[in-house]
């Protein structure tokens, strides 16, 4: 292991010392209150050690200590995650899965939807920590692995045997999914660059309805025009989580093409 290595490992383990020291003499009754005991409480350490919080220094009493009035705060909401990720709170609640919160409503929960669900996720509630996992901050599991815990429609069902999944597989595990990487988040929480910052939209409604919206903000950064619209139109073929080239042709291409051609005189 490299020097550099070592010095970081052992900055995180000594940081991870002293927020055990510092929680369990601040907050004697932590593990009371919240339910959890030591060894979760060690567990639960041990997930935040290597995860991108740890690396960007934001710690326990980031999230779960009140700003103001410093008292513990056992489930952090959306507001927590907002401190930091404004963007992607916002957009968040504009979608299916967060308009109820927005709305002052009980948490969308999949027993609520009309499309098929897993029969073990029906009273999940959704919110930040329902996608990522509030400890790891995985988001390489945020992008498959935690919308196939509650979908059961074929669509979704069917990216696992799909083109873009065995691109998936083929890059392997990383700490996040790169940019060749095709997921149902690349799909339905479009990026955008906003200088240095990648944005990720969390409105997964955004780019379902008009089916156009999914070729010009998804689509296009890898396929050309027609082979978009051509896929994204065809029912069986977003069904089957386009595993398959495109077979049908809209007529509207067609319709360019010989315009084009009686335009430049090709076609007379």
């Amino acid at each position: 292991m490299r020097d550099k290595d070592k010095r970081v490992n052992s900055y995180l383990a000594v940081i991870s010392l002293c927020l055990l020291m510092f929680f369990s003499s601040i907050f004697p009754d932590l593990a009371l209150a919240a339910n959890v005991s030591q060894a979760e409480l060690q567990k639960i350490e041990k997930q935040w050690q290597t995860s991108a919080h740890a690396l960007a220094e934001v710690n326990c009493s980031s999230c779960h200590q009140n700003e103001e009035t410093k008292a513990f705060v056992a489930k952090p909401t959306e507001e927590s995650c907002k401190s930091c990720h404004e963007n992607s709170v916002d957009t968040f609640l504009l979608g299916k899965h967060g308009i109820r919160t927005l709305e002052g409503l009980s948490p969308l929960t999949p027993a609520m939807a009309h499309l098929p669900m897993k029969d073990d996720s029906l009273n999940r509630q959704m919110n930040c920590n329902t996608c990522h996992d509030e400890h790891t901050a995985n988001t390489y599991q945020a992008s498959v692995d935690s919308c196939l815990t509650c979908h059961a429609d074929n669509h979704s069902l069917n990216y696992q045997s799909s083109p873009h999944a065995e691109v998936f597989r083929k890059i392997g595990t990383l700490a996040r999914p790169n940019s060749d990487s095709v997921t149902c988040a690349t799909c339905h929480l479009p990026r955008t660059v906003s200088g240095d910052t990648v944005l990720v939209n969390h409105n997964n409604t955004y780019t379902l309805k008009p089916r156009d919206r999914m070729v010009k903000e998804v689509c296009m950064n890898c396929h050309g025009v027609e082979h978009s619209y051509n896929s994204i139109f065809d029912d069986e073929l977003v069904e089957a989580n386009f595993a398959r080239p495109p077979t049908q042709k809209l007529q509207t291409f067609q319709l360019v093409r010989d315009l084009e051609k009686k335009r430049s005189g090709k076609g007379s």
